[in-house]
């Protein structure tokens, strides 16, 4: 892990009304120029003035209050429904979004600050629901496993949703912070296919890595699930490919195994079908079908084939638990467009926690607010 002497540290002072001004005070912000294990990474630490974010109800979400210590996700995942966030600071949602990464340096003591208010009601918290809170910025700045504890001793439940499998470096706090609270996690875990990783999820670790940590987890007594998100057209949706995944995480012991299809919100869109015309132009054909509605283009799949998926998926859970003689596991297909909870509540199981794809939230809510 590196420390702060790998990287090269320089003041960013500009005018406030500056045309290329990232954020309104620009004083306040510090890049760091990554070398080592980070390298190709700018760091823009920043002191937010709130870090606990509550939830539009229009969102129709299943949490109500957010944490995001970081914006912007070295995992680069072409998908990302975050990326035009990035926008509201004049970043673009293609490589700016991938290297530039913004850091509340301060988050830690402000969730501190946050849940002793007695304002604070001590609600669930999501961790995870914009940007990955164990991406590579993590490894330096060690905000989530800061919050963790925090939230821990605050006897506050709360959820984690990552790609990534350095959660288990946290897996000691994180047992503190369950013997005390409700806590859960999910791994992202969208195919075992290694050709489809590389392709489109280049900055996560392996997703069989991945695997194995959701089993590591559920053996330290924390409650870990699977989102099989997303699930890809033309890429990762075949009956093979959903099995094994399938298969490994039920073999590994996930407390619930979600299908999430893919869905391109505006601006995600954009950029993922550009990205689809550079590295596989035969899928074109299919997108279009797919996201193309009566009044043009639409950001989810039809209904009937995240039915078909839920279906499928479903068998494919059922199958796997009677071979391995094991107990039901929740399953939910999240079509992306609010039928969530109906879904939810029709199967008779408990929100398996957030799902990945979330609304942004509106721009007041995405400031930075320093």
């Amino acid at each position: 892990m590196a420390s702060d002497s790998t990287t090269s540290s320089l003041r960013w002072r500009l005018e406030s009304d500056a045309p290329d001004s990232l954020f309104p005070t620009e004083a306040l912000v510090e890049r760091h120029v990554g070398t080592g294990e980070y390298r190709g990474l700018e760091f823009y630490e920043v002191a937010a003035k709130r870090v606990i974010n509550e939830v539009p109800a229009a969102s129709r979400m299943p949490f109500s209050y957010t944490i995001n210590a970081y914006r912007g996700c070295s995992h680069a995942c072409v998908w990302c429904f975050a990326r035009p966030t990035h926008q509201y600071l004049g970043l673009n949602t293609g490589e700016d979004f991938d290297r530039k990464i913004v850091v509340k340096v301060n988050a830690v003591e402000r969730v501190r600050s946050e849940v002793a208010s007695p304002k604070w009601s001590g609600a669930h918290i999501a961790m995870g629901t914009n940007t990955d809170p164990y991406q590579k910025a993590e490894g330096k700045y060690h905000l989530t496993r800061g919050i963790i504890g925090v939230l821990g001793a605050a006897h506050n439940p709360f959820s984690i949703l990552t790609k990534s499998t350095l959660v288990l470096r946290d897996l000691d706090v994180l047992t503190a912070a369950a013997a005390r609270t409700d806590v859960r996690l999910n791994l992202s875990i969208g195919t075992l296919d290694r050709k489809v990783w590389r392709l489109t999820e280049p900055g996560t670790p392996p997703p069989d890595k991945r695997v194995e940590a959701v089993r590591r987890i559920n053996d330290a007594g924390i409650p870990c699930g699977v989102l099989i998100a997303p699930i890809v057209p033309g890429l990762s949706d075949s009956p093979d490919q959903l099995r094994a995944v399938v298969d490994a995480c039920v073999g590994a012991g996930a407390e619930s195994i979600s299908a999430i299809p893919l869905h391109l919100r505006p601006g995600v869109r954009e950029h993922y079908l550009a990205w689809l015309e550079a590295n596989r132009p035969d899928l074109l054909p299919l997108y279009e079908q797919r996201f193309t509605g009566r009044n043009g283009p639409r950001s989810y799949q039809p209904k009937a084939v995240a039915e078909a998926l839920s279906a499928q998926v479903l068998g494919m859970v059922r199958d796997a638990e009677r071979r391995a003689g094991g107990r039901r596991r929740a399953h939910v297909v999240d079509s992306g467009d609010g039928d969530r909870r109906r879904i939810l509540a029709e199967q008779g199981i408990a929100d398996p926690t957030p799902p990945p794809d979330v609304s942004p939230a509106p721009p007041q809510q995405l400031g930075l607010d320093i």
